[in-house]
């Protein structure tokens, strides 16, 4: 609102007066009406309403009641190793999260301490919370804007909004401008500024129209409030695997009770055989064991200048398909960087300049010395364009600091963006030089003459045609040109002709320039089936000159600018989404808008900024990646992950971590349920066919628990698979029982409860008078064949020997730590008598370990006919 509205209506409007600005009674009783000046962030989360949320799940919950009435059974131990795990899973849930939401108390942080406001016709210095509604506000270079204005004031006054807009350079701001409309981006909006963008040159007044949270930067702290998180993939597929399990242990129980009744058997004994059925489909370790993976890869990916600051973002990497990213920043180094110059009537490239050549001396020097931009290493200030012509003479040797001694300026007509001119007078031993630098078409005006092989000669229109050419194909590739023009004099006081019959020098033409590694990235990605997105603030034809250059679009038709976006409603938008690889001239709205309509195709989306205007879209993205030094600490707060190197390759290779994450933990989950399923085929089969029950719920329980627990973590970081960039983005309609998985859990599952049931028929007939000595021998069988297992479940499609038996040291720590558990339950016996087991034979370990082996070796040939 307002930029499309004269200042006298404004004034009207909020009743204000522009020479003695509000009376402080008017301010104070707008103050009290309106509120404070600041943004409000929604009740954080305490500590116990984090730890609630953890175990907010369909899986934990059965585990509870399945604790509890272990509890009410007597059986206190299974109890406590259950709570043991739920604790586990919510401590390390809670720890990650409470370093989450701090995006808004950033945005807090970006309202400007003090503000200049005029009062009762006097300047005051006043805390920005109490600035309000009509106040007038004094701008000066380096002073933050307080809140929203209508410029009423400005003289050659430049506003940073990069960390708002995305643009690389200051924006010039006009407050003469009425513009027709106030649909406009908010970077045309050159006769307004904005809350907590940063002044950098020149100066100027303003009203206040809009402050806290109805200012543009109150609207993206409402989209972060209001925003609901998302909900990964593998968390979908967990909690659809929590009840599918639940509903069949409940399902399972209640027909034990029924078979029960026709078989006469004793209540109690069937409650607690329930209750082991129950214990038996439920993979206690499952929830641990996958925050357990999480959280390691997390500490692996921090070591590759990936910080991850929720652990779902992880998994989510692997499955991320397109890739939004800023331009400014991220895939250009946000610095203006001089590429080409026109000396001679040619174009070159900068760093083909031959400063032994006269003409190319003068432009660069001329450059330097018509400059007020400092540049010494790292310390850098002013105008970024100014910072670059800068740049090219520490290219050379020639610095600032140093000509400037040599060549003293003694007078100067400032720049000023009607003019879009500025010219200095130098000392130049005993002459004066005079150095214009502007815009090509007012240099042109003012140009007679051009310098050309050390000669200066009239300029004529074919001249200035073959200028305005070369001029126009470097605009074409998205370049900034300046021109410089110089003349010698002998009176440099006289400011009323110092601008007449120059001599044209040349100009240079300078871009925001691409991450020299990005381009590899990109094209890395694509190989990998990932989509690169382009979405900036930044004009069109740059835009798309920066994506051309990195292989995200070909045509300027796949660009489409934020007042584009604007023609079309949501709907409309999805279905021609797809079309365009390059978005330009949006605002935090447009991205959003860009972000749903990706994700409304089943695209799984990651949204990379640096800048407060991408705060809503990265948080809205399935993983918001932000920048971890030149990102603002608003991107960072709303970010699932932080670049602490900027770069953007990093986001290729914590894609790699997070598909190989995934991978580690389908497999995990893949062994636990295979196993899983096993103990309850083996326990439903016995009661189905009236059988004694081969294994006690104890048995049970320390197979969920720690046998198959410790190979469950070791799966989960198996080394990497160097294949995995190699295959398209796993579909996020996938679950984990997708493309055969299912069946070969089910498979596994048959042969483990197989395997298990016979060592106890077997055990039953060697020893008819001793029921333990059977359940001891199925208890071997069981544990033993899902130890063995787990070596073969490294790959679905790859034989273990092939892959290396020895690559995963960890996994075969776990299954000689169980092995040695288990043997130890067995010979020890006061451990012996806790777990009702009885001590084996050599012939009974020969016979129960050629069982173990079977599941192991039926999938190493399963892969052998897969492959095939």
């Amino acid at each position: 609102m307002y930029s499309n509205e004269p200042i006298d209506k404004i004034i009207s409007h909020f009743d204000t007066n522009i020479t003695n600005g509000l009376s402080s009674k008017a301010a104070e009783e707008l103050l009290s009406k309106n509120g404070k000046n600041k943004l409000i962030a929604k009740k954080k989360k305490t500590l116990l309403e984090l730890f609630l949320s953890q175990i907010n799940d369909v899986m934990i919950y059965i585990l509870i009641a399945a604790a509890l009435i272990s509890a009410l059974v007597g059986e206190v131990s299974d109890s406590i190793i259950i709570v043991i795990v739920i604790l586990i899973n919510a401590i390390i849930g809670v720890v990650q999260e409470n370093k989450a939401e701090k995006a808004l108390e950033a945005l807090k942080s970006l309202s400007t301490p003090k503000a200049l406001v005029k009062r009762d016709g006097n300047i005051l210095e006043i805390p920005s919370e109490d600035v309000v509604l009509g106040d007038l506000v004094i701008i000066d270079a380096g002073r933050y804007i307080p809140a929203d204005l209508r410029l009423i004031e400005s003289i050659n006054l430049k506003v940073d909004e990069s960390a708002f807009t995305g643009e690389s350079l200051p924006a010039e701001k006009d407050s003469s401008i009425v513009l027709s409309s106030d649909d406009v981006a908010i970077g045309d909006k050159s006769n307004m500024a904005f809350m907590s963008t940063l002044a950098t040159y020149g100066r100027g007044s303003g009203i206040v129209v809009s402050t806290g949270m109805d200012t543009e930067i109150g609207k993206i702290a409402k989209m972060l409030d209001t925003e609901n998180d998302n909900i990964t993939p593998l968390q979908k597929n967990l909690a659809h695997l929590g009840k599918i399990l639940g509903i069949g242990a409940v399902s399972i129980s209640i027909l034990m009770f029924i078979i029960s009744m026709f078989q006469g058997r004793d209540f109690l004994q069937m409650f607690m055989t329930s209750i082991s059925l129950a214990v038996a489909a439920i993979p206690e370790g499952l929830p641990a064991t996958v925050a357990i993976v999480l959280a390691l890869g997390v500490q692996r990916m921090s070591k590759e200048n990936a910080i991850i600051r929720k652990l779902p973002a992880v998994e989510t990497l692997g499955s991320v398909n397109i890739i939004c990213s800023d331009k400014t920043g991220t895939l250009t180094l946000n610095k203006m960087t001089v590429k080409k110059a026109f000396v001679n009537n040619i174009s070159i490239d900068v760093n083909e300049l031959n400063l032994n050549k006269n003409e190319d001396k003068i432009l660069v020097e001329g450059m330097i010395l018509c400059n007020d931009a400092t540049s010494i290493k790292e310390s850098k200030s002013g105008d970024p364009t100014e910072i670059a012509l800068l740049d090219v003479g520490n290219k050379f040797n020639i610095l600032k600091d140093s000509l400037n001694l040599n060549h003293k300026r003694v007078n100067e007509i400032p720049f000023d963006s009607e003019r879009k001119l500025m010219t200095t007078v130098n000392l130049y031993e005993n002459k004066y030089r005079v150095f214009t630098k502007g815009a090509i078409d007012n240099i042109l005006k003012l140009s007679t003459q051009i310098l050309k092989d050390d000669k200066v000669l009239p300029l004529n229109d074919e001249e200035k045609k073959l200028i305005l050419t070369a001029s126009n194909k470097m605009s074409d590739s998205a370049l900034r040109v300046l021109a410089l023009a110089y003349k010698d004099t002998k009176d440099p006081s006289e400011n009323s002709n110092l601008e007449d019959n120059l001599t044209f020098v040349g100009f240079m033409g300078m871009i925001d320039p691409p991450r020299k590694e990005v381009k590899n990235s990109i094209a890395t990605s694509k190989a990998a089936g990932i989509r690169t997105v382009m979405i900036t603030g930044d004009h069109k034809n740059t835009a798309f000159a920066i994506g051309n250059e990195l292989g995200i679009a070909n045509n300027i038709s796949e660009a489409l600018s934020g007042s584009e976006i604007d023609s079309y409603s949501q709907e409309e938008f999805n279905k021609i989404v797809n079309t365009y690889n390059i978005f330009a001239r949006v605002s935090p709205e447009h991205k959003v808008k860009i972000v749903k309509a990706l994700k409304s195709h089943g695209n799984i989306v990651s949204m990379t900024g640096d800048g407060v205007n991408d705060a809503p879209s990265l948080k809205f993205a399935d993983i918001g990646v932000a920048m971890g030094i030149t990102g603002t600490d608003v991107a960072k707060g709303a970010a699932d992950m932080i670049l602490t190197d900027d770069n953007f390759s990093t986001i290729v290779k914590a894609i790699e971590e997070g598909r190989n994450i995934f991978n580690n933990i389908k497999k995990s989950i893949v062994f636990l349920l295979s196993s899983n399923l096993g103990e309850v085929i083996t326990l439903f089969t016995a009661i189905l066919l009236n059988w004694a029950s081969p294994l006690l719920p104890i048995h049970i329980l320390w197979i969920n628990l720690i046998t198959d627990s410790l190979p469950a973590l070791a799966l989960g970081v198996d080394p990497k698979d160097p294949n995995v960039m190699s295959e398209p983005p796993r579909n996020p309609k996938d679950n984990l029982f997708s493309n055969g998985t299912g069946v070969t859990l089910i498979l596994l599952g048959i042969l483990i409860g197989f395997t298990t049931l016979l060592a106890f028929k077997v055990g039953e007939y060697l020893y008819p008078n001793s029921l333990a000595h059977a359940q001891t021998m199925s208890f071997v069988v069981l544990s033993g064949s899902q130890l063995i297992l787990s070596l073969s479940m490294r790959s679905e499609k790859e034989s273990v020997f092939k892959i290396g038996i020895f690559k995963n040291k960890k996994l075969l720590g776990a299954i000689f730590i169980g092995i040695l558990l288990q043997i130890s339950i067995i010979s020890i016996p006061p451990i012996a008598r806790i777990f009702n087991v009885f001590s084996l034979t050599l012939k009974d370990w020969l016979f129960v370990s050629l069982l173990a082996m079977i599941p192991f070796t039926f999938f190493e040939i399963s892969k052998l006919f897969r492959k095939k």
